[in-house]
């Protein structure tokens, strides 16, 4: 598409080398690990994850529409990121309101509620907090596992049951085919799909200190919707690096988060600009990355059935700085529930 058709000026090049390389790296991860050899089949593998995370971040671009003057194209282009990043069992419309909430409502507003389900299945949740202690996205695989059957579990979600039934066979065959005749290609891309649920849920786990409201489909009105100054107390950054910040490219810029959510309809590679107009280079109103490894570490196991934070707002983000707060997890914006 000619520059026109771009929501930003500067969008036919930033926009165009970031779905460039999203769309590339997702065909070449993918012919390495066809191509054979241990070598090309770990780079194929860490290509795909990257390219699926970088998808995943367009997809989130696209739901704000900031690609795109016209809301269908932000819409068609978010559709082929739902399915090289494995949300497509929902509706890009439901993916991109959920988000919505997010932003309007000021909480993480859900139907699903895994801590209250898992807590029900005792047996099963041992199985997740083992596979958490092993570093395993055990959490995000069982939202993923909801949102595969989602028409079929969720009743708001009923009237999509065929398009669920023929998204799934169609994914399941594809895979089905991959794993009979190229089993290590299928299992490449199950690591790399797991590399990219665990870059999302370390990016989002310390954003912000709510906790999890299951009221998606309720009317209900929270509290703080539309709060602009309790938006901004409760939502932190958490940028890969303040000095270097070409590295923050790696997540399209998602750790400039109070910038995001300052203004949403500012594309990712004007974050950096309006992080510092916010803040200037004051390092104490950012998360340190080593300080997120720390806590990300330290309560990997416990953060999924508790959320033990009970600090908000400021002695949050002084608690997350010294790696000493929990966060949360499973609150990706591609499991819309």
């Amino acid at each position: 598409m000619s520059a026109p058709y771009f929501k930003d000026s500067s969008g036919p090049l930033y926009h165009g080398l970031a779905i460039g390389y999203a769309v590339g790296g997702y065909v070449l991860g993918f012919a390495a690990l066809f191509a054979g050899g241990w070598p090309l089949a770990i780079a194929g593998t860490l290509l795909l994850g990257h390219a699926m995370t970088i998808a995943a971040y367009l997809l989130h671009e696209c739901g704000h529409q900031t690609i795109f003057r016209l809301n269908a194209h932000n819409a068609r282009l978010g559709v082929l990121f739902t399915w090289m990043t494995g949300s497509c069992y929902a509706t890009f419309e439901d993916i991109r309101y959920k988000h919505f909430r997010h932003h309007a409502d000021n909480a993480d507003v859900m139907w699903f509620d895994s801590r209250a389900w898992l807590a029900r299945h005792p047996l099963l949740a041992r199985f997740v907090l083992l596979c958490e202690w092993f570093y395993i996205p055990a959490q995000d695989v069982l939202m993923h596992a909801v949102l595969v059957f989602e028409a079929f579990i969720i009743p708001a979600r009923r009237p999509q049951r065929l398009r669920n039934a023929v998204v799934l066979i169609v994914r399941a065959t594809l895979f089905g085919v991959l794993a009979w005749n190229w089993p290590r290609v299928a299992v490449g891309y199950v690591v790399a799909y797991l590399l990219m649920m665990t870059v999302l849920r370390f990016m989002d786990a310390i954003q912000h200190d709510y906790d999890g409201t299951a009221v998606l489909f309720d009317n209900v009105v929270m509290p703080h919707r539309g709060d602009r100054t309790y938006e901004q107390l409760h939502t932190f950054s958490n940028p890969l690096s303040l000095r270097h910040t070409w590295v923050n490219l790696l997540v399209l810029n998602f750790g400039f988060h109070n910038a995001h959510h300052s203004r949403a309809a500012t594309p990712w590679y004007r974050l950096p600009a309006l992080h510092r107009e916010m803040f200037g280079d004051d390092p104490t109103r950012v998360i340190p990355f080593a300080a997120q490894l720390k806590s990300f570490h330290r309560y990997r196991v416990s953060r999924v059935l508790n959320y033990t934070d009970t600090m908000t707002g400021p002695e949050f983000l002084a608690l997350a700085r010294q790696g000493i707060a929990s966060g949360g997890n499973a609150v990706s914006f591609l499991t819309p529930f």
